[in-house]
């Protein structure tokens, strides 16, 4: 997604792609925590101007192995009603995990 993120906190930001119905494309974000080769966190404000909607937290996590680096991502504060964000949110990173793992495979 098209973004202006840079890693300093309290930086805002956003995630922008293409409408879809009953959302704008438009994710609104904050800086929350940078801990450099170690975690990311920032909010996650799929909502739109003004609209109650999805208000998450996105947090990226990287721990050392015998073997390389776990990575970890984690979206949380998922509500009841936010059922729809919810299976969103599941579809999208599933496949930005796989577009990422196979960058990742194709640098070795």
């Amino acid at each position: 997604m098209k973004n202006d993120f840079e890693p300093v906190v309290g930086r805002r930001f956003n995630f922008r792609t293409t409408l879809v119905p009953h959302w704008n494309g438009v994710v609104d974000c904050e800086v929350l925590a940078v801990e450099p080769n170690r975690r990311l966190a920032y909010s996650w404000n799929a909502a739109g101007e003004g609209e109650s909607g999805l208000r998450t937290i996105v947090t990226w996590t990287l721990t050392p192995t015998q073997n390389g680096v776990l990575l970890r991502m984690e979206q949380s504060g998922f509500r009841p009603e936010d059922e729809g964000g919810y299976q969103g949110a599941q579809f999208g990173w599933q496949r930005f995990i796989a577009n990422l793992e196979n960058l990742l495979v194709g640098m070795e």
